[in-house]
């Protein structure tokens, strides 16, 4: 039942203290597209101020991060929720933070375009939608991995990979955020940082 990720492992810690400048004290996070539930579990051990509201859209995903919830799960550590980031209408009304970790290169553009629809529902003025994985920017070489990595997405799926930093700067702000940080990450990955405007 329970799925493990490698790469949350070695992810976890180093997300988090980007998380440690970002997040609010106190308030529920919104985490999108929590798979194996590793994260949810960890972050919600690392920061017992906050709610953590693991979601997915996989049936799978949802009784893996039930699974970890159960066996080892903090008291902040809320049971999952499906949630399709692409969807018009979200069963969550408000967050105080949306997390979003390595969704946006393997889901359909109309994923990260609902995320950022979504995103502008349930978060007030100033709150963080705060994004994790691969990027592609317009001044800086890519990485031969990430051109790879981006290849074999698009091979397994035509409607996958690495998306441009700007194309998502432009859909964050027809939606009323501005990116307000960007953070270079282990394996050549970035944390964007959004906030409402």
């Amino acid at each position: 039942m329970k799925r493990r990720a490698p790469a949350a492992a070695r992810n976890s810690a180093p997300i988090a203290e980007v998380l440690r400048e970002e997040l609010p004290a106190t308030g529920t996070v919104l985490e999108i597209a929590s798979g194996s539930g590793e994260h949810a579990l960890f972050f919600a051990r690392r920061f017992p101020d906050l709610a953590w509201q693991p979601s997915d859209s996989d049936p799978d995903a949802l009784a893996s991060i039930a699974a970890w919830r159960e066996e080892e799960g903090p008291a902040n550590l809320r049971p999952p929720i499906r949630l399709d980031a692409s969807a018009p209408d979200w069963s969550v009304k408000s967050a105080a933070a949306l997390v979003c970790i390595n969704m946006v290169h393997i889901s359909a553009w109309e994923a990260t375009l609902g995320l950022f629809a979504g995103g502008s529902k349930v978060l007030a003025e100033g709150a963080p939608l705060i994004l994790y994985g691969p990027y592609l920017e317009d001044d800086v070489e890519p990485a031969p991995s990430n051109l790879a990595f981006d290849r074999s997405l698009r091979e397994r799926n035509p409607d996958w990979g690495l998306r441009r930093v700007s194309q998502i700067d432009r859909v964050a702000a027809d939606r009323g955020f501005e990116r307000t940080h960007r953070y270079e990450m282990p394996a050549n990955n970035l944390v964007l940082v959004y906030r409402r405007s």
